[in-house]
C-alpha cells in the first residue's frame, strides 16, 4: 500500500496557541499580499482544545496584536484580574500573607485575564478555519519526511492497527503531508521536536531543558466564597525548602475555581509522588476552606518548560522551524507561556512568508532569531533568566529574597546568568539514600485517587492499538529501576499508567496501562534510566479536556 500524499505551502504540527497564531498570521499576510497560501494544521486531539491545559492567567499583548477585536467578540471564557495575593504556607495549617510590595513583580497581574486556554484555542481555531486554514483534528504527526538533511513535511499516524501492529478491519495508512516549510508547535516535550533536537544536535550550545509538572482541577464553589478576578499564588508547604514548587488559585467566571500545583521535575526523593503532593496541598485550610460544599468538575496534568532562555535550542533547520513551548519559550518568572508562544508564532509566520517569497521552499530560515530579538519576547525571557535558577541554587528561603532583588530592583539585569547543567532525571537519589514518605488516605471530599481523577479528564484510547509508551529495554524497570529507585514511574505518573505487579512467587512485573495516559510527558522526562519514550498514540486518543 502506498501512502496518499498532499502538498501544502506550510504544514503546522500542533493546534495550541503557537500553532494557531502561526496559521492566522500566515493567512493574514496571505490576504494582504494576495499570495493564496495553502496552510495545513494538524492536531492530535479529537478537537482543537482537547489536549490543552493551563492555569491560566494570560498576558493579552500577543492576542491584541494578532486579533485586535478579540475583546469585543467576547468569544471565550475570560475575566479581568482584579486582585493579586500571595501566601507562604509555613505548615499544614499556617500561612503568612505576603504583602504585594514583597511579591516578585512578575507575579503581579494587573491588566491580565483569567481564561480557559482550551476555549481560547477553540476561538483561535474558528478564526483560522474561517480564514481558510485546513485544520485536521485527530491526526497526529508521527514521523518526518526527510530528503538528506532537509525536512519535506510529516507523516500522520496509521489508523486501525492492533496491539501487535497488525492491520485490523478498517485499517488506514497515515498521510504524507509535504510542505515548503514545516512548523513544529507540539507544545512542551513534543515527540517530533525531541527527535529533531537530538538528530540535528540543536541543543549542543545551550543548557539542558528543565521541566515542571503542573496539576490543575476546576471546581464549582459556593458563590459566597467566590471572588471573581482574584489571583492567589502559594509557596512553601507541602514541599521542602529545596524543591521548587508553587500553587495557584484563580477565581474564574461562573463561580468556578481553577486550582493547581506546579512541581519542578528535578526533585530528588524517588519516594515522592507529585500527584499526592497536590492532593496534600489542597488540605491546607487556606485551600480546603474554599472547597466546602464544592464540586470537582475536571482534572488534568501537563509538563511545562522551566529552563528559560538558557535552554532554548537552535530553532531552525532546513525546511523546519520551532515555535511556542516546543522551543521552550515559557516565562517561568511569570508562570506564563501563552503570550510568548503566540508571539513566536506571529514572528515565525512573518519570516516564513518572507523566505517563501525570496529563497524558495525548503531552505533554512536563518533570520528567525534575529527577528525574535526585535520583539519584546527575547528581552522578557532574558529578564526572567535567573528566576528559577536562584530558587534551585539557594532554596526557597534564601532564593526568594534574591529573586525579589533581581526582579523588583534590578529588573532582571543581574550581571551574570546562572546555569543548571544537570538534567532533571539525573537528580533522583537512590532509594536507599532517600527518606520514606507516607501519604494520608484520600477523603473523597477534597482529596481523590488517580482513578477518579483521570475519569474527569475524559481520557480515552482505543485499547487494541500499539502501546505508545515504548521501553528501550523492557528489563530495566524491574532489573534496575525497582531495586535502585523503587521504580518511581509508579509515583511520578499522574494517571496511574505504570504499575509493578506481584506475579506470584516473588516475581514482579512491570505493567503499562497506556489507556490511562493523559499525555503529560512526565515519564519521558523523569525516568532515571531514560528508558521510556513517549510517542503519539492513534489519532484522537488521550484526554478530552473541557474548557481547561
Amino acid at each position: 500500500m502506498v501512502r496518499e500524499s498532499m502538498d501544502f505551502d506550510v504544514v503546522i504540527v500542533g493546534g495550541g496557541p503557537a500553532g494557531l497564531s502561526t496559521s492566522i498570521k500566515l493567512m493574514q499576510i496571505s490576504q494582504e499580499k494576495n499570495l493564496d497560501l495553502n496552510i495545513c494544521l494538524l492536531e492530535k486531539g479529537s478537537e482543537i482544545g482537547a489536549h490543552i491545559l493551563s492555569g491560566a492567567v494570560i498576558d493579552t499583548r500577543s492576542l491584541d496584536t494578532l486579533l485586535p477585536d478579540w475583546e469585543t467578540e467576547n468569544a471565550f471564557i475570560q475575566t479581568p484580574v482584579k486582585k493579586d495575593e500571595m501566601l507562604f504556607l509555613s505548615g499544614e495549617s499556617s500561612a503568612i500573607n505576603v504583602p504585594n510590595f514583597l511579591m516578585p513583580r512578575t507575579l503581579m497581574n494587573h491588566g491580565n485575564r483569567i481564561i480557559s486556554l482550551g476555549s481560547l484555542c477553540k476561538y483561535l481555531g474558528d478564526k483560522a478555519e474561517a480564514m481558510g486554514v485546513n485544520i485536521f483534528p485527530g491526526f497526529p504527526a508521527v514521523d518526518l519526511i526527510m530528503e538528506g538533511d532537509q525536512i519535506q513535511g510529516v507523516i500522520t499516524g496509521d489508523m486501525g492497527l492492533d496491539k501487535n501492529g497488525e492491520p485490523k478491519d478498517g485499517h488506514e495508512l497515515g498521510y504524507e503531508l509535504r510542505a515548503k516549510q514545516t512548523v513544529f508547535a507540539e507544545g512542551c516535550r513534543g515527540s517530533l521536536g525531541k527527535k529533531i533536537i537530538a538528530s540535528f544536535e540543536l541543543d549542543k550550545d545551550c543548557d539542558p531543558q528543565h521541566y515542571g509538572i503542573g496539576f490543575k482541577e476546576v471546581w464549582s464553589i459556593d458563590p459566597e466564597l467566590h471572588q471573581e478576578g482574584l489571583v492567589l499564588h502559594t509557596a512553601g508547604w507541602p514541599l521542602d525548602n529545596h524543591t521548587e514548587a508553587g500553587g495557584f488559585v484563580y477565581h474564574a467566571p461562573n463561580n468556578q475555581l481553577y486550582i493547581g500545583l506546579i512541581i519542578s521535575l528535578d526533585y530528588k526523593n524517588p519516594n515522592m509522588s507529585p500527584y499526592n503532593e497536590f492532593q496534600k496541598w489542597k488540605t491546607h485550610k487556606k485551600i480546603s476552606s474554599l472547597l466546602k460544599g464544592a464540586e470537582r468538575v475536571s482534572y488534568g496534568a501537563r509538563v511545562l518548560n522551566k529552563g528559560g532562555i538558557q535552554s532554548i535550542p537552535k530553532l531552525t533547520i532546513p525546511g523546519g522551524i520551532m515555535v511556542g513551548c516546543e522551543a521552550g519559550f515559557m516565562n517561568g518568572a511569570k508562570i506564563k507561556g501563552t503570550h510568548t508562544a503566540m508571539q513566536s508564532g506571529i514572528t515565525a509566520a512573518e519570516v516564513i512568508v518572507s523566505q517563501l517569497q525570496t529563497d524558495g521552499p525548503g531552505n533554512e530560515i536563518e533570520n528567525y532569531n534575529e527577528e525574535l530579538d526585535k520583539t519584546w519576547l527575547m528581552s522578557e525571557l532574558y529578564q526572567a533568566r535567573n528566576f528559577s535558577p536562584l530558587l534551585k541554587k539557594f532554596g526557597l528561603m534564601i532564593g526568594s529574597p534574591l529573586v525579589w532583588i533581581d526582579q523588583n530592583i534590578l529588573r532582571g539585569r543581574l550581571p551574570f546568568t546562572l546555569s543548571a547543567a544537570s538534567k532533571d532525571h539525573e537528580q533522583l537519589k537512590k532509594q536507599s539514600e532517600a527518606e520514606p514518605i507516607e501519604y494520608a488516605k484520600y477523603d473523597n471530599v477534597v482529596t481523590f485517587d488517580r482513578t477518579s481523577s483521570i475519569y474527569l479528564s475524559g481520557v480515552n484510547h482505543e485499547e487494541d492499538q500499539p502501546c505508545h509508551l515504548k521501553l528501550t529495554d523492557p528489563e530495566i524497570p524491574i532489573a534496575t529501576n525497582l531495586p535502585l529507585y523503587g521504580e518511581p514511574a509508579r509515583l511520578y505518573c499522574p494517571a496511574g499508567v505504570y504499575e509493578v505487579i506481584d506475579g506470584g512467587e516473588g516475581e514482579p512485573y512491570f505493567q503499562i496501562n497506556a489507556q490511562n495516559c493523559i499525555h503529560c510527558k512526565t515519564c519521558d522526562i523523569k525516568d532515571p534510566s531514560q528508558n521510556i519514550n513517549w510517542d503519539c498514540p492513534e489519532g484522537a486518543g488521550g484526554p478530552n479536556y473541557t474548557d481547561m
